[in-house]
């Protein structure tokens, strides 16, 4: 059975093509570095976007070195709450009224206690 088994190199393990007349893309390395001061340096596509963020070994997360934070730079909307959307369509007198109302209908009982 040995006598009659094939052999060859194995297919998919390497590659027949050699490295001459390759052009490799133009790249940049960022750095990024996390509080607890590790730095990583990751190359990029020259022309990518560039995350502001990125995973630190140690799990942490890791801000640019650079400190080209564009995103920190822009003015952040607040957030709205529904108390502030709530003020939006009704005005502190009548959620007053509102709520005695409510309230007025369950102690006739109106509504029925979950207990």
């Amino acid at each position: 059975m040995a006598e009659r088994s094939l052999r060859g190199m194995s297919i998919g393990a390497k590659s027949l093509e050699s490295d001459d007349n390759v052009e490799f893309a133009a790249r940049v390395e960022v750095s990024y570095v996390c509080e607890k001061g590790h730095r990583t340096i990751l190359p990029f596509a020259e022309g990518a976007d560039l995350p502001a963020e990125w995973e630190c070994r140690c799990g942490s997360v890791a801000h640019r070195e650079d400190g080209d934070d564009t995103e920190a730079n822009e003015i952040a909307k607040p957030t709205r709450t529904h108390w502030d959307m709530l003020l939006e369509r009704r005005s502190v007198e009548e959620l007053s009224d509102l709520l005695d109302k409510r309230l007025k209908m369950h102690h006739e009982g109106w509504f029925p206690d979950y207990e």
